[in-house]
């Protein structure tokens, strides 16, 4: 997918060139070049310092890239296109030439940490297969008459689709027409103590099974255990497509008599806009999707098959690609647009980290779109109950009394309370119907707190963070239903306190 970077996000945390259970693992973003107004090296790179990135890939080796990143410490990850690999995999010398200009020519100053050869070539490039294992060996060759063979581990990126038969993952086995590649290939990343390279979209999986897969499932969203996947071979439970996948691969190379070969995921993600026919690429999913993607991977949680075991994973990309053709979906997998603006705010929780790709810190808390009227009417009960929001503005004739309606009101509610308690992790969920956004809710003369005093337009993210609230309390119940003694009293108590 053209010009790729690979952010990693978060902590500085460190990973070997082989996975272990000691080893922690990163998150990565693809960057594609597909953009009319693509970011010069210089803006690049300040974002990825600006988002504490510590690793990054290219889909190529470009120089000028490659000379920003010099003496930043960042680790990249370089590739050779499909367009040079029958020329690479027909000529050593070619190979070593490859090296010299575009490893050896920046090593030290930027830190070249491994290459892809290729990319998807059995499934996009078939016709260069035939030569792929001796690319990555000609390519891994001058490494070692350069001495760097040690620093630089070579593999190449594959498409999920090469492995059949792939639930219950224990039945999986790579496609067999392509084991006169595949065996060689494994034979060398075991040898060289490299990794198995796998692009891992449950986005595609989901919409290509016809229902068979739910969108729950494909998003790591919890499960109750009667709905989670069961392999009947090995009684392993699956929570999401993404573990299925992964240890359906670690299968096929166990079919194949390989168990030793850690994997890498080189793309993973999920669109945040499509056409009428992919009603779920969506900012809310995508949110969803990539920050419980970034949990999953950082906390080492591994696999079913390979509990512990860290699958560094890239996602795929870091900006919208609007020159890209096909589907809507295709131009909005980005976490950024171009200017460095972000699409959605990414939150993840947990072990004390908190990360959104917000370039502001202006985050306000909302109700979901899809959110149940009866739980956003318990929430708002409770915010403005136990929970002490000051509600009055919802009163009638008050700024933020239109839109008179639940959804409306509870948003406010929700605001208000998220930015009482400084946005702590927690504060805004209310038992699921409440997500962060970077776009201001304020409108008309109705502003939020914790608005600047005019309308944001950035779009919505996701929270993960968990409810420390209940849905208990009173006021908003009365309020709308208005039938009661008691409604009127606090009805009077918040006009009292409007007017103080």
């Amino acid at each position: 997918m053209a010009l790729l970077l690979l952010l990693f996000f978060m902590l500085p945390l460190s990973i070997s060139a082989s996975a272990s259970a000691s080893a922690d693992a990163f998150i990565g973003v693809n960057i594609g070049s597909d953009v009319s107004d693509m970011p010069s090296p210089t803006a690049i790179v300040a974002l990825l310092k600006a988002q504490s990135i510590q690793h990054v890939r290219l889909y190529d080796a470009d120089r000028a890239l490659l000379l920003a990143l010099a003496k930043t410490g960042i680790r990249v990850t370089i590739s050779v296109p499909n367009d040079q690999l029958l020329g690479i995999g027909q000529s050593n010398a070619t190979a070593a030439n490859w090296v010299s200009r575009n490893v050896i020519a920046h090593v030290p100053a930027t830190n070249i940490t491994a290459i892809c050869v290729g990319s998807e070539v059995l499934t996009t490039l078939p016709n260069a297969a035939p030569i792929l294992v001796s690319a990555i060996s000609f390519i891994h060759s001058a490494l070692v008459a350069a001495n760097m063979d040690g620093q630089i581990k070579v593999s190449s990126p594959h498409s999920s689709s090469i492995i059949l038969d792939s639930f219950p993952p224990s039945q999986a086995f790579f496609n067999r027409t392509w084991n006169p590649v595949m065996i060689p290939l494994l034979k060398f990343l075991q040898s060289t103590g490299s990794y198995l390279m796998l692009n891992v979209y449950p986005y595609y999986d989901y919409q290509q099974s016809n229902g068979a897969i739910p969108l729950d499932y494909a998003l790591f969203r919890p499960l109750p255990p009667n709905k989670e996947a069961v392999d009947a071979n090995t009684l392993l439970h699956y929570t999401n497509v993404f573990d299925a996948v992964v240890d359906a691969a670690y299968f096929a190379m166990s079919d194949l008599n390989f168990t030793n070969i850690p994997i890498v995921v080189t793309e993973s993600g999920w669109p945040s806009k499509g056409d009428s026919s992919e009603p779920d690429a969506t900012i809310d999913n995508a949110n969803t999707y990539n920050s419980n993607l970034i949990r999953h991977v950082l906390n080492n949680t591994g696999t079913p098959k390979h509990p512990g075991i860290a699958v560094s994973t890239y996602i795929y990309e870091l900006y919208n690609e609007d020159l890209r053709s096909g589907p809507v979906s295709e131009k909005n997998w980005g976490l950024f647009y171009a200017n460095g603006e972000p699409v959605y705010t990414l939150h993840l929780t947990g072990a004390g980290i908190i990360f959104a790709n917000d370039t502001t810190n202006q985050t306000f808390c909302v109700t979901k779109s899809n959110a149940d009227p009866k739980m956003l009417q318990a929430a708002l009960d409770w915010a403005c109950g136990p929970g002490k929001v000051d509600c009055s503005p919802l009163l009638q004739g008050q700024p933020c009394y239109e839109p008179d309606n639940v959804v409306g009101h509870a948003t406010y509610a929700f605001n208000a309370y998220y930015q009482k308690m400084a946005k702590s992790p927690g504060s805004c969920d209310f038992k699921g119907v409440a997500s962060i956004t970077t776009t201001d809710p304020s409108h008309g003369s109705c502003i939020f707190p914790g608005s600047h005093g005019k309308k944001g337009t950035r779009t919505n993210g996701t929270s993960l963070a968990p409810s420390n609230s209940t849905s208990s309390g009173c006021l908003s119940q009365y309020y709308y239903n208005g039938e009661s003694f008691t409604s009127l009293v606090i009805l009077v108590v918040l006009l009292l306190g409007a007017v103080m």
